[in-house]
């Protein structure tokens, strides 16, 4: 039987070598890093180490790095409170603190009247559309662009940003929130004053140490042009399918995209189906964001920019990953078709 092909990058990347070893090494370290003798001097060595890492990954050299337990708190104490504008693409961790009324078009893109009240994301979990930041935005979700785009926060004219640690090959559970300096912020968890005072607890020193080996080997990746070479790939995926598939849309193709994502949608027939026959048949994909606890359901990314119902309930997302090869995805090709063609001989 052959080998399982992983196409759900968006959703979790496989843990680098680089950020095993270093989280290994920080099993070691015992002190705490908020301890003044040698062994926590030594734990706070880790985590400045992994503080400066992300830093320089991010662009955010000076900037203000606050470690979490991952995006979805980072995004919390970002926005918490301050009630920004924001738009029914966003990741649901963005649209539980924001309102949706900023305008999608049919593109994808966002319209963004009053950059300081609102909050965008620089690139789309669903389908890969890259939006264009404009200058004093408020927050910016930056997980899925970190480690694919070449940008720098100190460039974008953010005032906040967030990330994730398992978005690019690092451990679940961690998270960064990245401000630019000075920017006055209230802890959502007090306690003990770590973080700058932004974030109670000790630090999970095991996972940042992770955080940071695999920020630095993303970076690599991008200034090596891996994703050039994972973008050629997709395009010879989605060649395949839009030759052989002419119910399906091919969500976004003609605007600026992350270099790994497809979004497939196909009315009528449900994304849920699309992904169960696709496991079956040994390959991992998704239909719409992987995290919402399991739940499938239409997506609102494509119901915002305007496709209704069916379209949307019939949306999958394809996620590749610079190990990804030009077989795997053409493996995938043929076993989708398979599939594609006896929906549509039920449906004629």
């Amino acid at each position: 039987m052959p080998a399982r092909v992983y196409l759900d990058h968006n959703a979790t990347v496989p843990l680098r070598p680089e950020a095993r070893a270093a989280m290994i090494a920080a099993m070691d370290v015992v002190g705490n890093p908020s301890s003044v003798h040698a062994e926590g001097r030594r734990a706070r060595a880790v985590l400045e180490k992994a503080r400066g890492q992300v830093a320089a990954a991010l662009g955010a050299q000076g900037a203000e790095i606050v470690f979490t337990s991952g995006a979805t708190e980072a995004a919390a104490l970002a926005l918490s409170g301050r009630g920004l504008a924001g738009a029914a693409i966003e990741h649901d961790a963005v649209r539980a603190w924001s309102d949706d009324t900023l305008a999608v078009d049919s593109s994808g893109k966002v319209a963004v009247p009053q950059p300081a009240a609102a909050t965008l994301q620089l690139a789309n979990s669903e389908t890969g559309i890259v939006q264009s930041l404009p200058a004093g935005l408020a927050v910016s979700d930056l997980t899925q662009g970190f480690g694919k785009l070449p940008f720098a926060f100190n460039w974008l004219d953010v005032e906040m940003g967030f990330v994730s640690g398992h978005k690019i090959g690092g451990p679940k559970g961690v998270g960064v929130l990245v401000m630019r300096q000075g920017t006055d912020i209230a802890a959502q968890i007090r306690g003990g004053g770590q973080e700058m005072g932004r974030r109670a607890g000790t630090e999970n020193l095991i996972a940042i140490a992770g955080f940071g080996a695999a920020a630095e080997a993303a970076a690599k990746d991008l200034a090596d042009g891996v994703w050039n070479s994972v973008s050629e790939i997709r395009n010879i995926l989605e060649q395949a399918l839009d030759a052989a598939a002419s119910k399906t849309i091919l969500v976004g193709k003609a605007g600026d995209r992350l270099p790994n994502t497809v979004c497939l949608a196909t009315p009528g027939w449900k994304g849920e189906t699309q992904v169960m026959q696709m496991d079956l048949a040994g390959f991992a994909i998704s239909a719409g964001s992987a995290c919402s606890s399991g739940k499938l359901r239409a997506s609102a990314v494509l119901g915002a920019m305007g496709f209704d119902a069916a379209t949307a309930s019939g949306a999958i997302r394809v996620s590749l990953g610079p190990q990804t090869r030009e077989e795997d995805v053409l493996r995938f090709a043929e076993a989708w078709l398979k599939e594609y063609h006896r929906f549509a001989a039920r449906a004629a």
